[in-house]
């Protein structure tokens, strides 16, 4: 690489990772905010929500968004957006507040992962350029797992306010990063930026969670519910029929004609569902049900990283000679027998006394099951794809794997029974779990490790 390359790829990785680190962050700081702010589990699940909306809704339009403004101006925005958002978070006096600025933070992070993504495939080609996405799958797959650990840290030796600003230092090297880049920014003049799209997608998806989350306190019978849930399916559908017809759709529905890019997605939604209900879950349980203090939460899943970061790039180079199939099928599986093993924990349990018996063997036999499945998945999805479009088909697989976490926790009280007790904490396990095995089984069906495919995913011309 050249040095204007290293210092590309060290701007995309880190802006990224601040945007992956505050998603899992959140999860360990969730009792101590309700124990502080007050609430309830609704609005646990508005705290974790409200940033996927936004983000989910808004990822794909952010690619457009990059290409008419330029791709480092975007990414500046989005940091500024996403830094001034973590402040507001760390100094809310109220729940709402705090559900308010994590909407925005999601808005930050939707400018952050399109805009660094789009910079390493527009300044990086072949070889190089599979290098480059695989150093920053890995940093960003690491950033979602040590979240906890460094989140819970913050927690207990300072307050969870404090675990928020931890994005406030990577934010500004980035920002003075980008100032030493003598990089003249790139624009589409041609680019279209589909407003309604994401208008429809964050109208669709607000409506649906709303009514998912306040359903078990206001009833299937609320008019509110039927209403906020008939907005949200209305909207969603409204949003498919109009990537089909828009000149340039956020969404490029003609990728999932390519079979291993539409098997591949279809089995994110069911690991990452389950990666974000099993998270949340075990950090919340092991805080509010089983006592253990936040630094020990988040670090009850830190050997799962240490797997991953061990053998990531031996089971990638093995997955590129073998292909992704048998990787993508047996991964979710172990997994989710990892998840399964988290039944071991006892009513009593005790950090210092149990950890090694009852949450260890889980914790380690998930990360093995992880490692397997993390980088085929995402080989599997832009393989499929030919390289010019490897950056949408990032984006779409990304976005899918947010609505996926989105869905499955705004569903939390119905997976749950209602409350994260020790029952409801086994419910959740035993859901994850399924979710990874029928990932594994879908992907088994699916995957046939196609050579790249060449994908025209503008709308059909009309003519006269």
């Amino acid at each position: 690489m050249t040095r204007e390359q290293r210092l590309i790829l060290a701007i995309a990785a880190l802006a990224s990772f601040v945007s992956f680190l505050d998603a899992t962050v959140v999860n360990v700081a969730l009792p101590a905010i309700q124990r502080e702010l007050g609430g309830g589990l609704a609005t646990q699940q508005w705290i974790v929500d409200a940033y996927l909306i936004t983000l989910g809704a808004l990822i794909l339009v952010a690619g457009s968004v990059s290409d008419v403004y330029g791709r480092i101006r975007v990414l500046v925005v989005g940091l500024i957006v996403f830094g001034a958002a973590s402040v507001g978070i760390a100094a809310a006096p109220s729940p709402e507040v705090l559900i308010v600025a994590r909407a925005v933070q999601g808005v930050g992070g939707a400018l952050l992962v399109p805009s660094s993504l789009a910079l390493i495939t527009s300044n990086f080609s072949g070889a190089l350029q599979a290098r480059a996405i695989g150093i920053w799958t890995g940093l960003t797959t690491v950033a979602s797992i040590a979240g906890p650990v460094v989140g819970g840290v913050f927690v207990d030796l300072l307050s969870w306010r404090f675990a928020f600003l931890i994005n406030v230092l990577p934010i500004a090297v980035v920002i003075v990063l980008i100032a030493r880049l003598h990089h003249r920014d790139e624009r589409r003049p041609d680019a279209h930026i589909d407003v309604i799209g994401a208008l429809l997608g964050t109208v669709g998806l607000a409506g649906l969670v709303y009514a998912l989350i306040e359903q078990p306190n206001l009833g299937w019978g609320s008019p509110v519910i039927w209403i906020t849930g008939g907005v949200g399916v209305v909207a969603s559908v409204v949003f498919l029929v109009h990537q089909l017809r828009a000149r340039e759709p956020m969404l490029p529905l003609a990728l999932f004609r390519v079979r291993d890019f539409a098997w591949g997605n279809i089995a994110t939604v069911f690991i990452y569902a389950a990666l974000s209900l099993s998270g949340l879950v075990l950090g919340v349980y092991l805080q509010q049900g089983a006592g253990v203090a936040a630094t020990l939460a988040g670090l009850a899943s830190l050997p799962a990283t240490f797997v991953m970061i061990g053998l990531s790039s031996r089971v990638g180079a093995v997955a590129g000679r073998w292909g992704s199939r048998l990787f993508m099928t047996a991964g979710p599986i172990i997994a989710g027998l990892g998840v399964l093993l988290y039944l071991l924990i006892g009513r009593d349990f005790e950090f210092g006394r149990d950890y090694w018996l009852q949450l260890l063997p889980g914790v380690l036999v998930f990360g093995i099951g992880l490692t397997l499945t993390v980088s085929p998945l995402t080989s599997a999805v832009l393989g499929a794809i030919e390289p010019a479009r490897s950056g949408i088909a990032s984006a779409v697989n990304n976005a899918i794997s947010r609505v996926a976490g989105l869905v499955v926790i705004a569903m939390l009280a119905a997976i749950i029974g209602g409350e994260l007790d020790y029952d409801g904490f086994r419910r959740g396990v035993v859901v994850s779990a399924i979710l990874l095995a029928i990932g594994g089984v879908v992907s088994f069906l699916g995957i046939r490790d196609h050579r790249p495919a060449s994908v025209d995913i503008a709308a059909p011309r009309e003519t006269s």
